[in-house]
């Protein structure tokens, strides 16, 4: 297996789909009452992120960014493999380390934390994973513990390092943590940033107010998730057609899940937000992104025993909140948990200083 240079460049052929689709597109009506997003995507805001697409967006910008770090393609198991490889800029060996994203995020979560991370001594990876980004899709849904075996592949076989650390958060903390599981011959230590749990023998009283309140948390804001799972492919063929349809889709995520106090343009512009949904739509990857939910029918991201790799854990305050760290020691071997003063479940997008340092604090110690 070879790696080979990459450079995005999308044909213009889709880029003047995407642009007939925005342009074309209807914005819908909403309720009398509507307010503060209470029933969804709000229908306002989505004319206002529509027109700016259509009037103002520059996709040349954006690709420009992507392609001002080194990034490669690698072909495994059948599928062509987009990846980020930026070695340490501090002019020593470089600790590797890959970072993971997840739904609705790609690469561009991490292109201000690979230099950052570079400058502290780090060889750092980060892949857009299968059916995501600039990656191929497989050909039919795959798991968390297959794309850690890929995973696997990419750090030892195409880059040639024998032990690495792996960091993720969303889908990429169930990558991240199939990593520790099955392949913690070659798994220094791993970092999360989200962390699923599933109670499991008798519960403490705090673990158990803990799941109620989760349970809660899934029933209000869970039912994307449920329908990307059991009915993958009616929600995906809906939304692949229409780009300002995926951004309603996903728009309500970023400013739910993000830390804004209900203003999304406080954490992510529209630029930066169009140009995230963008890296589904340039590679037609709306559908396939949606498979990975799929996985969930036959093997949760919770399932497995005790994990002996070592795992450090950053809460960022409005990212879900995690189990009592008492429940997630039965089955992480914990060595850091850390409760970080801002940020939400972007939290490279959203905070790439504060990322770092935690991140890099954390994996000093296997250096």
């Amino acid at each position: 297996m070879v790696k080979r240079p990459f450079c995005l460049e999308v044909p213009r052929a889709r880029l003047d789909w995407i642009a007939g689709r925005v342009a074309d597109a209807v914005i819908g009506y909403a309720p009398d009452d509507d307010a503060d997003w209470k029933y969804g995507t709000d229908a306002r805001y989505l004319a206002e992120f529509r027109d700016h697409w259509r009037d103002r967006y520059d996709w040349s910008a954006a690709q420009a960014a992507f392609n001002a770090l080194p990034q490669y393609t690698v072909e495994i198991e059948g599928i062509a493999i987009h990846f980020y490889h930026l070695p340490a800029t501090t002019g020593e060996r470089g600790y590797p380390l890959i970072l993971s994203h997840g739904w609705p995020g790609s690469v561009l979560e991490f292109l201000e934390v690979l230099p950052l991370l570079a400058a502290r001594g780090y060889d750092v990876v980060v892949p857009s994973l299968p059916g995501y980004g600039f990656s191929g899709r497989p050909l039919r849904p795959i798991g968390a513990r297959d794309i850690a075996r890929i995973w696997r592949t990419l750090m030892v076989e195409v880059l040639g390092y024998s032990r690495f650390g792996a960091q993720g958060g969303d889908w990429g903390a169930s990558v991240t943590t199939a990593l520790a599981q099955d392949h913690g011959d070659v798994v220094a230590a791993i970092h999360l940033n989200y962390l699923a749990h599933r109670p499991s023998g008798e519960m403490s009283a705090e673990e158990a107010e803990w799941f109620k309140a989760a349970r809660r948390r899934m029933k209000d804001v869970g039912a994307y998730s449920k329908q990307m799972t059991t009915r993958t492919q009616t929600i995906g063929l809906a939304l692949a057609d229409t780009p300002v349809g995926f951004a309603s889709w996903v728009l309500e995520k970023y400013r739910a899940w993000s830390d804004n106090d209900g203003d999304i343009e406080s954490a992510f512009s529209k630029d930066q937000l169009i140009t995230s949904v963008m890296t589904y739509l340039v590679s037609d990857n709306v559908q396939a992104s949606m498979w990975l939910y799929n996985s969930m029918t036959t093997a949760r991201p919770t399932d497995g025993g005790p994990i002996a790799v070592p795992m450090g854990f950053a809460h960022f305050p409005r990212e879900t909140v995690p189990p009592p760290r008492a429940a997630a020691e039965k089955r992480f071997n914990i060595v850091s948990w850390q409760e970080m003063p801002k940020g939400g479940h972007f939290a490279a997008w959203e905070e790439p200083e504060l990322f770092t340092e935690e991140v890099g604090v954390f994996f000093d110690r296997w250096r």
